[in-house]
């Protein structure tokens, strides 16, 4: 079915073709061209990172920081059921046992008050997701990661751009990972990035991007061949990719002054509903700096929700529900965890609802669509 107002719709903001015939026609058009460089050292630049390394999604970036974990039997990872299956399947194709965290009813980020108690001898590592583009309890969730000796990954996937107290997101843990999917706030189709903050991961880093060889370093004039000395994977994008990818970086500034404009403007429009106790909007903490990622509305619950959904698609209107709760998942239930375990993600997850958000989206598109909920409740009263 086609809508009239989809929930995403890729985009181009300014030199994003010219730059993609440069890639072609530099004759390097494969991983680690002028361009990858370029995204690279932007991001650095940008984001004070210490190393950006581009990859082919932010899947693979979080299978880069599971390999440098080196996991080994029953070795434990903790993080969000509430969260895309690629944050589990990193860990759990690489080794690691899934220990599941509830989420906070407000940010819908991993509760940080829950996490100590989850913690035993084999917990090697905490992967937090920072939801909506709004930043986890970074300082509580380092304290604790210190205390136990556990290495921090932030899955910044909905995060790029975004601050947690000056810092951004991606930058504060050991490893970070981030998303240049078509459905994220700077897109290049399928895409991600791979950050390294700690100096004792930055060598490997390299060698398993380069499916597992030195070339890196060859590159560098290191060494004098390159060859075969660890395991990896082919996570180099392609140059084209990166290309598309580095118009849309050179305008995060515009790109992000956009979605809160939108983000505002939703808010605006559907504060009165949540004043009358009809749905409750997003949270962003004082301490936190979004990007606007999405935007959100809790309902009632699951029934209200999706007839919200359905209503809003009878007149060509594309809302979505979120994640499915992984705990709950088939393959949740076959790595033993149970319904029930963790009821705030449980009770969210029947509940949130994404509204269309896309740089294109107008101010014209937003009104209609809080129109359109409006009306719903109107006509449920």
């Amino acid at each position: 079915m086609k809508y009239r107002i989809p929930f995403n719709k890729p985009f181009i903001i300014g030199r994003e073709l010219d730059y993609v015939v440069q890639s072609v026609e530099s004759g390097h058009s494969s991983g680690d061209g002028k361009f990858t460089r370029k995204c690279q050292q932007l991001m650095q630049q940008c984001f004070d990172a210490r190393q950006v390394l581009l990859t082919t999604s932010c899947t693979h970036a979080l299978e880069m920081a599971a390999i440098l974990c080196e996991f080994k039997p029953g070795d434990e990872v903790i993080l969000p059921s509430y969260t895309f299956t690629s944050t589990a399947n990193a860990f759990a194709l690489h080794g690691a046992s899934l220990k599941f965290a509830d989420i906070r009813p407000d940010t819908l980020n991993l509760d940080e008050s829950k996490l100590e108690e989850l913690i035993t001898d084999q917990t090697r590592a905490i992967a937090c997701v920072h939801y909506a583009g709004v930043a986890c309890d970074m300082d509580a969730i380092k304290v604790l990661a210190n205390k136990h000796g556990l290495i921090v990954i932030e899955d910044a996937a909905q995060g790029v751009n975004a601050k947690y107290k000056g810092a951004y997101l991606g930058t504060i843990g050991d490893l970070g990972a981030y998303s240049f999917h078509e459905t994220k706030n700077f897109i290049c189709g399928e895409g991600g990035a791979f950050v390294i903050n700690d100096e004792r991961f930055a060598e490997r880093a390299e060698v398993i991007r380069e499916k597992g060889t030195n070339r890196s370093q060859f590159f560098r004039g290191q060494v004098d061949k390159y060859t075969w000395v660890d395991v990896g994977s082919s996570y180099l994008p392609s140059d084209i990719l990166a290309a598309f990818l580095y118009a849309q970086l050179e305008n995060m500034t515009v790109i992000t002054r956009k979605r809160r404009k939108i983000f505002e403007l939703y808010s605006q429009e559907l504060q009165p509903l949540m004043d009358e106790g009809m749905l409750k909007l997003p949270l962003i903490p004082e301490q936190c700096e979004s990007n606007y990622h999405m935007f959100y509305i809790l309902l009632a619950d699951a029934n209200v929700r999706d007839a919200l959904i359905a209503h809003l698609g009878r007149v060509g209107i594309l809302a979505v529900f979120h994640y499915m709760p992984l705990h709950t998942s088939p393959m949740g239930v076959k790595i033993g965890c149970r319904r029930g375990a963790l009821p705030v993600t449980e009770n969210i997850s029947e509940r949130v609802l994404r509204l269309p958000f896309y740089f294109g989206l107008s101010e014209q598109e937003v009104s209609e669509v809080a129109g359109e909920i409006k009306r719903f409740f109107s006509n449920k009263a």
